[in-house]
């Protein structure tokens, strides 16, 4: 493989080498702001390795990043409840929120993009104007459309939703590039520096991994809570209203200093029809993580369908929501749980062996009679799943190319969300026609690809390190 297909960032060394290999260059990101250093700080009440990311990014930037993400968790089921709510219409609601995911899909990316050449903090500033006027747009659409009969009838709110959901800011990618960058300072220490930036690097990822289960099980019952509780555009308008404050809240920390904008002109740097095919081969190679993060967003989908139809038999559909939180909340303990694991552990082993204890207990679904049976092996299947996103979002910081962590960061994002209306659909189909069982096939079938993804993982971080040497 030719060299240039070899991690070309500071998180990618710091994320594979092991703590034995000192790293073949110093960090390109710049020092971090130094309100974050050490002095006159009280101690972290956080246990264990932990405590480090206070110190990283200071004490605030952790409660921030963690509901300034919170709207995008609220906008596709918010938007769902509402024109559903409003229309009457089981068939307008879901493709309003299916227009808010093709959004997020396509307009993540763009706006990784656009924060990787111009910075992150214009970019966020913009989308969280736009976002909280295209959310406001999506509630005035829905309430003074005159009638929601066919889909014309609600051709403003579909656009209104589209737009709310390519405009929606990706505030879990962006501050996982700010952590590859925060935790890449010292690169040029020698071995113990290596071994401490990859300890803090896994430990950043895991606390996301964790962070983005949480708000993803919260959103909805807050969407739920509020909805039935009050009215069904609240939902909508708290996000517009969080969306509004949080994310300039997010982009103005002094944690975005710490990633440095590409320079203009970089992606041409390379001249010549090799530098050009160097440079295909490279994102060919971001296609396996971004392909993974597909089959993963497939899982979730299919189960959450598979659940409804599963808990529609045993009890009533309503309760799906809960099953599907108990593989979230150990899902998100088995993602913390990846900052104490051994450096030694390696990435792709990481996600072979977690992907294939997935693909296994994924087999467990077809098992259960009964509501507490599903219960136990939900809690049983979510273990792998956190372990398999954290290691895949750092995999996309290995084989990112120069200048474009936040492209990669959000177009693993977009996957997910591709994937989950994909595996919604599939799994969706096959409950109505076959029942449950055959729903799960589809989240068996996902698994089973991520393990296969696995591999490929394995071989191309192999030949990536072995052409650097």
């Amino acid at each position: 493989m030719n060299s240039s297909l070899a991690p070309q960032n500071p998180a990618a060394d710091a994320a594979t080498l092991p703590p034995s290999e000192p790293p073949a260059g110093p960090a390109t990101a710049t020092p971090a702001p130094a309100a974050h250093g050490n002095a006159g700080r009280q101690p972290s009440r956080l246990p264990g390795r932990l405590a480090r990311l206070p110190e990283l990014a200071g004490p605030g930037f952790l409660p921030l990043g963690l509901f300034a993400r919170l709207p995008l968790a609220m906008l596709t089921v918010g938007t769902l409840t509402l024109v559903t709510s409003v229309s009457n219409s089981y068939a307008i609601g879901g493709m309003a929120a299916g227009a808010v995911g093709i959004g997020s899909a396509l307009g993540a990316p763009v706006l990784g993009g656009l924060a990787d050449r111009a910075g992150q903090r214009m970019v966020l500033l913009v989308a969280a104007v736009v976002n909280a006027l295209a959310v406001a747009g999506l509630l005035a659409a829905a309430y003074l459309t005159p009638g929601f009969g066919s889909v014309a009838d609600a051709a403003a709110v579909l656009v209104a939703a589209f737009l709310a959901g390519a405009s929606c800011p990706q505030v879990g990618p962006m501050a996982r590039v700010r952590w590859m960058a925060l935790t890449t300072r010292n690169l040029s220490g020698g071995r113990n520096s290596v071994a401490a930036n990859r300890a803090d690097l896994d430990t950043a990822l895991s606390y996301e991994g964790t962070a983005d289960e949480i708000t993803f099980v919260l959103g909805p019952a807050l969407v739920g809570a509020l909805a039935s509780l009050v009215a069904p555009w609240l939902p909508l308008a708290i996000a517009a209203l969080l969306t509004i404050t949080l994310v300039p809240a997010f982009a103005v920390h002094p944690t975005q200093l710490a990633v440095v904008p590409a320079p203009r002109g970089q992606a041409a740097a390379v001249g010549g029809p090799s530098g050009k095919a160097a440079r295909r081969a490279g994102w060919l190679i971001v296609a396996v993580p971004v392909l993974a993060m597909v089959c993963m967003g497939t899982f979730f989908g299919s189960a959450q369908n598979a659940l409804n139809a599963y808990a529609a038999e045993f009890a009533t559909a309503e309760i799906a929501g809960l099953l599907y939180a108990v593989m979230g909340l150990s899902s998100a303990v088995a993602a913390l749980s990846v900052a104490f694991w051994p450096q030694r552990f390696g990435l792709a082993a990481r996600w072979i062996v977690a992907a294939a204890a997935m693909a296994a207990f994924s087999l467990l679904t077809v098992l259960p009679a009964g509501i507490w049976p599903m219960v136990l092996v939900l809690l049983l299947l979510g273990i792998p799943v956190g372990p398999v996103m954290v290691t895949v979002f750092s995999i996309g910081g290995v084989v990112a190319p120069a200048g474009r962590m936040a492209t990669v960061m959000t177009a693993l994002a977009s996957g997910i969300v591709a994937g989950t209306a994909l595996g919604a659909y599939l799994a969706g189909l096959l409950a109505e026609t076959r029942g449950p069982a055959a729903a799960f096939a589809v989240s068996m079938a996902a698994s089973a690809a991520l393990l296969l993804l696995g591999g490929i993982a394995a071989l191309v971080l192999r030949r990536s390190r072995h052409s650097t040497h």
